[in-house]
């Protein structure tokens, strides 16, 4: 906190409220007294305008493009990181050194499999249970199995959580899709790494042989790379806001787990892909589909386009688009979709109603194309997204656990229902 100071003068009351400078982008006004010195208190829909807490984590840029882990760009994580090496630099706030990336990989391998007895949790769920369900209540259960790991005090006891949950989060989600289709779990396998390992939980069965494609594995770890955090997101607040009542890593996570299976959140690729199908159906007339996104007196609107905090080509797009051909290719899948949406985006960033409004594609755009071209049906994308962000979910956590200034999350409210009044 620095010396510059704002004024907020109304009546004749002058409050004076101490400005604090972040590294770069937003600087905030220090408001966390102004209820207790003027009696008001400031009123924000979605949060848009407020900073509920500092942090290291992660920044976007949002007019720039740009996304940064612990300052590094996402474009060089993606091109020279693997996933696991970008969940230790979210936990840890530094890359590791190969013995530690070492030792590190060898504690998630150990800690793949699941408590047998989770079984059961599995097969009490209907065969059509949404797998986000399944994902949420699994990790929510796995912290009765743990019970020494809740204190989020205890350092030992973090790192151990974060471990387990990095660990069994792949096995979780093959399991719900195994469940969700009728075929026997597939157990994880120690020689692999980790998105083969997954693949090889999600696809394989026991009556033959399936062997991973490397360049298919290498494209998994780059798409949950590029979902591993993005600030104070919907599911992060989520996951801090549970946190701030001192409930443990599991439960926390899987409260943000919730956030994220909604449509405008972590549902938003799925919506992408069916609307492309739609529009494949339709015949592939991307101009009709971009006028019934431009007419005020339509709801629609097209999915996959524009961002929260993006007044840009979101940076995780492009690496995406980049990556899509060769997968498609590499899969021997001849997408139509992936031609109409490149026509789509042409289509739409040709048009100014799109272009002054800076209305471009965001990563949701792409990462279903890329899911689907691996092999994940639609229903599993949420789940995809919710493995990919849980190295962020679980940084976020630690990093305000371990803020002093952290108080437990109490929204206030402007009341605007009945004064009080008697019974007749």
């Amino acid at each position: 906190m620095g010396d510059r100071t704002a004024r907020l003068i109304f009546d004749d009351r002058e409050i004076v409220l101490p400005i604090v400078e972040g590294v770069e982008g937003n600087h905030g006004f220090d408001i966390s007294r102004l209820r207790a010195d003027t009696g008001y208190v400031t009123l924000d829909y979605g949060f848009a305008n407020t900073a509920g807490t500092s942090s290291a984590v992660s920044f976007v840029d949002g007019t720039a493009g740009e996304l940064r882990y612990r300052g590094y760009p996402i474009e060089q994580l993606a091109a020279k990181s693997t996933f696991l090496e970008v969940a230790y630099l979210l936990f840890h706030g530094e890359m590791p050194t190969p013995e530690q990336l070492k030792t590190y990989t060898a504690s998630i391998t150990h800690h793949t499999l699941l408590n047998e007895e989770m079984k059961r949790l599995f097969d009490a769920f209907p065969k059509s249970a949404h797998p986000m369900a399944i994902l949420a209540s699994a990790t929510n259960a796995m912290a009765t199995f743990y019970p020494d790991f809740h204190n989020p005090r205890d350092p030992y006891a973090v790192e151990q959580s974060a471990l387990r949950l990095v660990a069994k989060l792949p096995t979780v989600a093959a399991l719900a899709y195994k469940k969700s289709i009728g075929q026997p779990y597939i157990y994880p396998r120690n020689d692999l790494d980790y998105a083969a390992n997954f693949l090889h939980m999600m696809f394989a069965l026991p009556v033959e042989e399936y062997q991973v494609d490397p360049v298919v594995a290498r494209a998994l770890d780059v798409l949950l790379i590029l979902h591993a955090d993005h600030e104070q997101n919907c599911s992060t607040s989520t996951v801090r806001l549970a946190g701030s009542s001192q409930a443990n890593l599991f439960t926390s996570v899987a409260a943000g787990m919730s956030a994220l299976w909604g449509p405008l959140h972590g549902g938003a690729n799925q919506e992408v892909v069916e609307t492309l199908e739609r529009i494949h159906a339709d015949g592939g007339n991307t101009a009709k589909w971009v006028a019934k996104a431009k007419d005020p007196n339509d709801p629609y609107r097209l999915p996959g386009f524009g961002h929260r905090v993006y007044r840009n080509y979101d940076p995780r797009a492009k690496i995406l688009k980049s990556f899509a051909y060769e997968v498609i290719e590499r899969m021997g899948a001849n997408d139509p979709l992936l031609d109409i949406a490149l026509k789509l985006e042409e289509t739409a960033l040709a048009d100014d109603y799109f272009v002054s409004r800076r209305l471009y594609p965001n990563v949701d755009f792409y990462s279903g194309l890329m899911f689907q071209a691996l092999g994940f049906p639609v229903h599993m994308f949420t789940v995809l997204f919710a493995i990919g962000r849980l190295p962020g979910w679980v940084a976020q956590w630690k990093e305000m656990s371990e803020d002093e200034e952290n108080k437990i999350g109490r929204p206030r409210q402007i009341y605007t229902g009945h004064p009080k009044r008697d019974l007749p």
